[in-house]
């Protein structure tokens, strides 16, 4: 029987920051995850903005945990080593009505304690982001963007590196009550887990994990976010993410900026109750084209790389109104059990306050005992093409396997993708090795190295072709020969 003192249900951006801050204090934490790697649902399909907080009601838990968030980032970065860029952010108007909302959204910020807000007018505007459309806007100085994939692995990996044990391919099929001091049974598919705590940070799954704690009530809704990336040639002239007025509900069609480069087009934002379908419609690509291009009109689609898409759980009323994040322990119903719901956006940027808030809940109950050993530092991974040529001269000088390029677009070489494979985690999906290190993340996403890294995967773990695994169970990119 598998017993520990925390059990986290999903691995993703927030219970990902959850188990790190958890791995402080002297607790057997383990995390299940569903999926092969922390990442593949919304903590990685995402703008990866960093968002200011100016966009929630005042004194709302979104409101508040985002702005807190967005002061720590440039200290988790530094501790963890993922790429994050405080390069402010812009919300454009040209018409009276755009500025009486902008002027509301400011007001609204600036109640949340949002600081670095101004309006500014269109030659300050093309000065900030050339070639925009638009009169005036917004400026939030205080925004940003950063890696989602790499800030949800380097949580991760750190709090494994300080004793959190990750258990993927482990969905939670049921819950029910144990004995003290291991109060609840987390049920997977062949395994039980026994634990004193059970935190649901199951994102897109939160209201039947809910329901299975005896929380039920809560509906969840998906929104499903279509996104364009675009090529790496534009990212110079796009130097922050450009929003277009929002409503009450929607920020908006926006164009932004990824730390490495490309461009993003999106998002769509429907309501779906498919939360596994990830598929983009061409009228939706379509539609993010003719958006993009009255705001920023300096693509083509000769610039496309790829589309993608990624799905938000919201939690409505009845009347279908979206409602705050709620995270609660509810001792009535499921003691020594935190309930996280709808942890939508802004939940990237708010997730080591989340972490806290949990926590803070727990300590409330019981008194956390700190863990000496902790190492709040994570080396992060090598980048050669971010290298100089002569740091990249000493790499191949101390490691031959830097001077080969095994990703020709994006310059990864053999020993980032060996360092890859080999990582903290045991993720070793194709998708995993993607998220790492940008092969098959470039111009010809994959075309050139893909079946270069599909054979370093083989090699390095002595697994059969058919045996590799593109990202879930059961997706293998080969299932026979087309000659002996």
């Amino acid at each position: 029987m598998n017993q520990y003192d925390v059990v986290i249900i999903g691995g993703g951006v927030v219970g990902s920051a959850i188990a790190r801050e958890l791995s402080r204090y002297a607790l057997r934490i383990c995390v299940l995850e569903k999926n092969l790697d922390v990442c593949y649902e919304t903590s990685g399909r995402n703008t990866g903005v960093c968002h200011g907080g100016f966009a929630y009601d005042t004194g709302s838990l979104k409101a508040k945990l985002c702005v807190e968030g967005n002061k720590r980032m440039d200290r988790l970065s530094r501790e963890l080593g993922f790429s994050f860029r405080r390069c402010g952010k812009v919300l454009v108007g040209s018409t009276k009505e755009d500025r009486d909302r902008l002027h509301e959204v400011m007001e609204q910020g600036q109640a949340n304690g949002v600081e670095g807000l101004v309006m500014i007018d269109k030659e300050q505007l093309h000065a900030l982001v050339p070639g925009v459309v638009g009169e005036f806007a917004m400026f939030s100085k205080n925004s940003g963007i950063v890696d989602p994939f790499m800030m949800t692995i380097a949580l991760a990996e750190n709090a494994a590196e300080n004793g959190v044990t990750y258990r993927f391919d482990h969905e939670v099929t049921g819950i029910s009550r144990g004995s003290a001091p291991y109060l609840w049974r987390v049920h997977t598919e062949g395994e039980t887990f026994e634990t004193r705590w059970v935190i649901n940070a199951a994102g897109l799954s939160c209201g039947k994990i809910s329901d299975m704690l005896g929380i039920t009530g809560y509906h969840i809704i998906g929104s499903k976010d279509d996104y364009i990336i675009l090529d790496q040639r534009l990212g110079k002239q796009v130097p922050m993410p450009i929003y277009t007025v929002p409503s009450n509900t929607y920020m908006g069609i926006h164009v932004s900026v990824t730390t490495d480069g490309n461009v993003l087009l999106g998002p769509t934002a429907e309501d779906t109750d498919n939360l596994s379908w990830y598929g983009v419609e061409q009228k939706n690509i379509d539609y993010l084209y003719a958006e993009g291009q009255k705001l920023w009109p300096h693509f083509t689609r000769a610039d496309y790389i790829r589309t993608y898409s990624g799905i938000l759980p919201k939690w409505v009323d009845e009347n279908g109104v979206i409602q705050d994040f709620r995270i609660e322990i509810r001792d009535d119903l499921a003691p020594q059990a935190v309930n996280l719901v709808g942890i939508e956006s802004p939940g990237l940027t708010a997730s080591d306050a989340i972490a806290d808030y949990v926590i803070g809940l727990m300590k409330k109950r019981e008194v956390l005992s700190e863990n000496p050993a902790f190492n709040p530092i994570r080396k992060g991974a090598v980048r050669f093409a971010r290298c100089t040529p002569e740091e990249q001269s000493a790499l191949i000088q101390e490691n031959p396997d830097y001077g080969e390029l095994i990703c020709r677009c994006e310059k990864v070489t053999k020993a980032e993708i060996l360092n890859a494979i080999h990582n903290p985690l045991g993720v070793h999906t194709m998708v995993g090795i993607k998220y790492r290190t940008r092969a098959m993340m470039g111009r010809c996403q994959g075309g050139y190295c893909q079946m270069r890294v599909t054979r370093m995967i083989e090699e390095e773990l002595g697994i059969r072709p058919e045996d590799v695994t593109y990202n879930r169970k059961g997706a293998h990119p080969f299932f026979g020969t087309v000659r002996k």
